[in-house]
């Protein structure tokens, strides 16, 4: 059994000025068009909360984070290398889209939103699944040494950096977001076992999925969407998907 309702698009559903393709992923939501939320993303941790219990007008806020326990609403996050992450209180009844390409990990994206899930909606951290959905591996993320200092700088610990920093000959580093994305969503308090992957990198398989490391700027985005449910379901830890 699923806690929530979910899904990772991929290339061949390329969302832009296409309004068939946000019309086609809507319906797969279960939703209306107006009640599939976005953000404007900006590579930090800011979280948007959209409640169940106010009158709402969605203006796309500048958030990494996008946190509902809206039954009407579906959550959503754009992604093309970045990490997609999906989360969901056991029950179903509160779930969060996150974003995290490197800044927002240097930014503890994914740990914001789990403290955002506890500090609006009461949720224990044990009682969260997450999804990881596709993203750039670390076999393909070559980043310079201004990176790996901006994670220092965040205050991560040398620690971290040496899991998720691979030195590479040329003085530049392989960067395992894949790694960092579940180290901070099991240090926030999830269990590991409620922590699944999907494991495909987006750059090896840049036919099947958008990476903006293969295609330069013109690059589509892929969408990770998640919708709580309006009767809380059987508690289970099995994976999202």
């Amino acid at each position: 059994m699923t806690a929530a309702d979910h899904f990772f698009t991929a290339r061949e559903l390329t969302l832009g000025e296409d309004v068939a393709g946000w019309h086609r992923v809507a319906a797969l939501a279960g939703v209306t068009e107006e009640n599939l939320l976005l953000v404007k993303q900006v590579h930090g941790a800011a979280v948007a909360v959209a409640s169940a219990d106010r009158p709402r007008t969605w203006t796309r806020p500048e958030a990494d984070v996008i946190a509902t326990d809206d039954p009407r609403a579906a959550v959503g996050v754009r992604t093309a290398d970045c990490v997609p992450i999906l989360l969901a209180e056991e029950t179903g009844r509160v779930v969060a889209a996150i974003h995290a390409g490197w800044r927002g990990l240097a930014a503890r994206a994914p740990i914001a939103g789990v403290a955002a899930l506890g500090q609006r909606h009461g949720v224990r951290p044990e009682r969260l699944i997450a999804a990881i959905g596709p993203a750039i591996g670390p076999c393909c993320y070559e980043v310079g040494a201004a990176t790996r200092d901006a994670f220092a700088l965040a205050g991560h610990h040398s620690s971290m950096l040496e899991r998720w920093f691979e030195p590479r000959p040329n003085g530049k580093f392989h960067l395992d977001t894949w790694r960092a994305t579940r180290d901070q969503l099991e240090g926030a308090g999830i269990p590991s076992s409620r922590v699944h992957a999907v494991g495909l990198c987006t750059r090896t398989h840049a036919d099947t999925f958008h990476s903006f490391r293969a295609d330069g700027p013109a690059v589509g985005r892929m969408l990770a969407v998640i919708r709580p449910h309006a009767e809380p379901r059987t508690p289970s830890a099995e994976r999202l998907g």
